[in-house]
């Protein structure tokens, strides 16, 4: 879900979103978000920032940018983190 605020019709304010990814397994989830919470709460804020939580079995996150730019830049941050995690995981679990 996107959702975009505008003065007029040309100028963008600012952009928010809301990810929702749902999980199967509770332990995945809860690796993923204590591995990527100190990333979002320790990256700067300039032009985005992000917030994480846990809702049932989904990761929820939401970002709030400036622009389209920072926040194309933070989703794709983010989304790598997760798939590095999970990445992290699968091999953990193969040994």
């Amino acid at each position: 879900m996107f959702i975009m605020t505008q003065e007029d019709s040309d100028i963008i304010n600012s952009v928010k979103g809301k990810i929702i990814i749902n999980f199967d397994s509770e332990k995945e989830l809860n690796i993923i978000y204590k591995s990527i919470y100190p990333e979002i709460q320790t990256s700067p804020y300039y032009r985005s920032k992000a917030e994480i939580k846990i809702e049932n079995q989904s990761l929820i996150i939401l970002i709030k940018s400036e622009d389209m730019t920072s926040f194309r830049a933070s989703t794709n941050s983010i989304i790598k983190w997760i798939k590095l995690s999970h990445s992290i995981i699968k091999i953990t679990e193969q040994h």
